[in-house]
């Protein structure tokens, strides 16, 4: 069975938005003055040498305006190899392959993604589907870089109404530039 994990970049206030998105988002691309050579092999070592991606449409659009016209790198020429498993309502205008449409059922086509043979699966940039995951019990792991910046707006990791999560802290791994990178591991629903 495939592991799926959910990798983010996050401010300390919990906004993982990085463009406008034709709304009012004062903050566009606001992680590059803390990118080191350091925080990018450590990103990588976070996805791993081989994976398949999980995307909502949202993300992957934007992803594919960028990554396949990308020069060639190490973290480009991965996230263009992987498969992308895209929640979609529109599959027929997917082109940024490969590619599979998680068809109407998002949460039935993951578990169905999961076990089935292949590389684990990284999901990052849709806080929708990361909330209906975790409800779902179907992430493993949850990677955190955190950026010591608060933006006070934005969109947010978590969905408003997300249900309750315990969580088990893996690792942690500080970067000279004040970035963290945080793994937990899921635990399940939170009881006090």
């Amino acid at each position: 069975m495939r592991k799926l994990k959910i990798i983010e970049h996050i401010s300390l206030d919990g906004v993982i938005q990085h463009t406008d998105d034709g709304g009012n988002f004062p903050y566009g691309d606001w992680t590059p003055p803390y990118r080191t050579p350091e925080g990018r092999d450590a990103v990588l070592a976070a996805y791993g040498e081989s994976f398949d991606l999980l995307l909502g449409r949202h993300t992957y659009d934007l992803w594919s305006d960028f990554w396949p016209k990308a020069p060639s790198s190490p973290m480009a020429d991965r996230l263009c190899a992987a498969t992308k498993f895209v929640a979609t309502h529109r599959p027929e205008s997917l082109d940024w392959g490969p590619f599979e449409d998680l068809g109407q059922d998002i949460v039935e086509g993951v578990r169905r993604v999961k076990s089935e043979d292949g590389p684990d699966l990284v999901l990052s940039g849709s806080s929708t589907l990361t909330s209906t995951l975790l409800e779902h019990g179907l992430a493993d792991e949850v990677v955190l870089i955190v950026y010591p910046v608060l933006l006070g707006t934005g969109k947010r990791f978590f969905a408003d109404g997300t249900p309750a999560q315990s969580f088990e802290l893996a690792s942690t791994q500080p970067m000279p530039s004040g970035i963290v990178i945080i793994t937990y591991r899921t635990a399940g629903p939170f009881t006090l």
